[in-house]
């Protein structure tokens, strides 16, 4: 008898029908039941693992962008984690570990001025006077770094002298350095003295004239020898000693005997300075065939508030056989200075100072000098400083010697000069 495959179909599905309660209860059934449940669960792991697939993706692109800082990239990276901030540790750790590569700098300083000058002895002017062009200073430098410790400069000063028409080239510094910290540097050579360079800071019209201890010779703001200077505290405190030949930076004479200069600097609050400082010594007259009385001592005391708008400070010294080294007799001298300025306006600033000096209380306790200066400074650009500026000496009963030269007379003398002043730094 044939049948048709239509007639088969539903004898299947009849069949079918029949067994699915007794498959309810058997085994095989149960597998077959369980199938969705794992179906589901493999799903629910695809989507897991392609969230971390997209994320992975997200901060490869991150990583790629910034191209110019990866450690900072990998260290902001989100989420995953320590691993990805491994990166950047080993990055800084290497960066802090590796030495700096030497490097060499070129710099110069100019101090000119186009100035009148009036100068009398006992009331006789002299030949000296009138308009002329100035260049008092020419720093040129060469500063090269070894390495993070290791350094050395050298400065050269291009000094030319209108009353005699010479021009001098010598060495203002010359020097091989050791930074071990900042609370101790070491130099070894023609370098900063611990007083004159730190009282020039405070004052900040260096162009214009050299503080009072150097103006009338009773100190040097170099020497040759050795020196070390650091900051303690945080700059809170601060110190500088040398032992230097004595004679300045323009004498690299053998002396017999160290002369020794220190100070310490305090800043109790935010922008006040206080500093005490020190000399003793021949001042590098000890020297085979000349013959040494007294020793030459000197104590500095500063104190000055300074700001960007506001500088206000004041010096003092006193000294003792300073000018007496080599003579029987003794002597004593001493002087104050004070000093301000304002600044106007970012490139307009006005200044003045005045600097009192007995330079002999003993032999000549009749002698004394005033000096003063006051000025407009203008800065046009960065590295370019202009003034139009008065000065005046005047020196009673005797003659001193200052950086402008030999003021006074038998009865007096004075120094006027006005013009103006420029100061070029690069």
């Amino acid at each position: 008898m044939t049948v048709s495959p239509f007639k088969i179909g539903l004898l299947a599905t009849a069949c079918f029908g029949l067994a699915l309660p007794a498959m309810a209860q058997g085994t095989a059934p149960a597998t077959v039941a369980s199938a969705p449940t794992e179906t589901e669960l493999l799903r629910t792991q695809l989507e897991a693992l392609q969230a971390q697939v997209d994320a992975l993706k997200e901060k490869i692109a991150e990583i790629g962008a910034a191209t110019s800082a990866p450690a900072s990239a990998v260290a902001s990276a989100p989420a995953a984690p320590a691993a990805a901030s491994a990166p950047a540790t080993a990055l800084a750790s290497t960066a802090k570990s590796t030495p700096s590569e030497p490097k060499t700098k070129i710099g110069g300083t100019v101090f000119f001025n186009v100035t009148n000058i009036n100068q009398k002895f006992d009331g006789t002017k002299q030949s000296a006077n009138g308009l002329q062009t100035d260049m008092k200073r020419f720093y040129l430098s060469v500063d090269h770094r070894f390495d993070d410790v290791f350094s050395a400069n050298l400065t050269t000063d291009f000094n030319y002298v209108s009353n005699d028409s010479q021009t001098q080239l010598f060495v203002k510094k010359a020097y091989l350095q050791a930074k071990l910290s900042d609370a101790f540097t070491a130099r070894v050579g023609a370098a900063d003295m611990p007083w004159v360079p730190f009282v020039e800071k405070l004052y900040g019209y260096r162009y214009i004239e050299n503080i009072m201890i150097d103006r009338t010779k009773y100190g040097t703001s170099t020497d040759w020898g050795v020196h070390a200077f650091g900051d303690l505290a945080d700059g809170m405190f601060s110190y500088g000693v040398s032992a230097v030949n004595g004679a300045g930076y323009k004498k690299l004479t053998r002396s017999k005997s160290v002369d020794f200069e220190g100070r310490l600097g305090f800043k109790p609050v935010k922008n006040v300075t206080l500093g005490v400082g020190g000399y003793s010594g021949k001042l590098g007259k000890n020297i085979q065939g000349i013959g040494t009385q007294h020793r030459a001592t000197r104590l500095n005391a500063v104190a000055a508030y300074t700001t960007d708008k506001i500088r206000v400070g004041g010096e003092y010294f006193t000294a003792k056989n300073w000018n007496n080294v080599t003579t029987v007799v003794e002597d004593k001298s001493e002087g104050w200075s004070g000093f301000a300025s304002y600044q106007v306006m970012p490139q307009v600033g006005v200044f003045g100072r005045y600097d009192w000096v007995k330079p002999s209380k003993l032999i000549n306790p009749d002698l004394r000098e005033n000096y003063f200066n006051v000025g407009v400074n203008y800065a046009p650009i960065k590295g370019i400083d202009l003034a139009l500026v008065y000065k005046r000496d005047k020196a009673e009963n005797g003659t001193i010697s200052t950086s402008n030269g030999t003021i006074g007379g038998t009865n007096s003398g004075t120094y006027d000069e006005i013009g103006v002043w420029g100061q070029v730094k690069f």
